[in-house]
């Protein structure tokens, strides 16, 4: 069975953590993005990932080496953008930007090359994932259209597209109808997708995505049960609650989960349980994508599926 995840990450990071270990400075360097943390917890259910990107610059030569572990076949295309990078202290407990390198944008050549080797690895593995890039950025590193494009060449040739995006980049992505939308409640209010925080408003913004072909799409709330609508069903999916070490990344793991389920031919429901363990599993860990398979597969079983009555529209 093919089980990989080809996963679009067009410019991962360097990251510097800064920690106190018995009153002196312990500094972790590792890679980051939301394509690579993704390829991490995949990685950790059982599937393999190829990650597609671009390498660049001094940040892209330590990124070769951080990016070389296990079940993750790096596919990069050496171009003259540099790749960004942050430094963040969290010797007082609280994470705080010290320092960040906004990525480049890629020519066009550049993206030519990137955007081939995603298609043809998409069209072999079956399974797709799209991530962005550093949301920080002045400027696109790969053009918004490029959404559009890659979700569109993709779905049509047979491959699952998983997209975690928001903003004009999951505008561009819904023109191509992926198989998956992973979205969070704050970013379909700020998209104007939905009018406040409450259930009905957000699952009229969910059920106005799905309309335009998508099969899946799930919104997370942080500490409320994530809403997610398939089939013409509407169902809220509830983890075990655990006190948080880092929020971050808990969506981009429940998007993995999700991935690494379609990948193994799993049905939506498992698909959905997946994905809330992971979720829920990364918030207490320090490291983003990180956890054990065997955990979040634990995890899954104690996740509950509940339909929601929807009032007649």
């Amino acid at each position: 069975m093919n089980d990989q995840v080809v996963i679009f990450a067009p410019s991962p990071q360097v990251t510097v953590t800064v920690e106190q270990v018995e009153g002196n400075a312990d500094v972790h360097l590792h890679a980051g993005g939301q394509g690579f943390w993704q390829a991490r917890m995949i990685t950790a259910l059982g599937s393999r990932v190829i990650l597609c990107c671009a390498l660049g610059g001094e940040p892209g030569q330590v990124l070769r080496h951080l990016m070389d572990v296990p079940d993750i076949e790096v596919r990069a295309r050496d171009v003259l953008a540099r790749n960004g990078a942050y430094v963040h202290d969290r010797r007082d407990g609280d994470r705080e930007s010290v320092a960040e390198m906004i990525p480049d944008k890629l020519t066009r050549h550049e993206l030519d090359d990137l955007y081939e080797m995603t298609v043809v690895a998409g069209l072999g593995a079956g399974v797709a994932v799209l991530s962005g890039s550093a949301d920080t950025a002045t400027e696109e590193v790969v053009p918004i259209s490029v959404y559009q494009r890659l979700t569109t060449d993709l779905t049509r040739n047979g491959c699952d597209v998983v997209v975690d995006l928001a903003g004009a980049r999951l505008e561009s992505a819904l023109k191509g109808t992926p198989t998956v939308v992973k979205v969070s409640h704050e970013e379909l209010q700020e998209d104007g997708r939905a009018k406040s925080d409450s259930l009905d408003d957000l699952l009229s913004a969910a059920r106005e995505i799905a309309e335009t072909g998508v099969g899946l799409v799930v919104v997370s709330r942080a500490a409320d049960p994530t809403l997610a609508v398939f089939d013409g069903e509407a169902v809220t999916m509830r983890a075990p609650s655990f006190e948080p070490v880092d929020t971050r990344g808990g969506g981009d793991s429940m998007t993995a989960g999700i991935a690494a389920a379609l990948a193994q031919k799993a049905d939506v429901r498992t698909a959905l349980r997946l994905g809330a363990a992971a979720g829920a599993l990364n918030i207490t860990r320090h490291g983003l994508g990180t956890g054990s398979g065997d955990a979040v597969r634990a995890l899954a079983e104690r996740v509950e599926i509940e339909q929601i009555e929807e009032k007649k529209r």
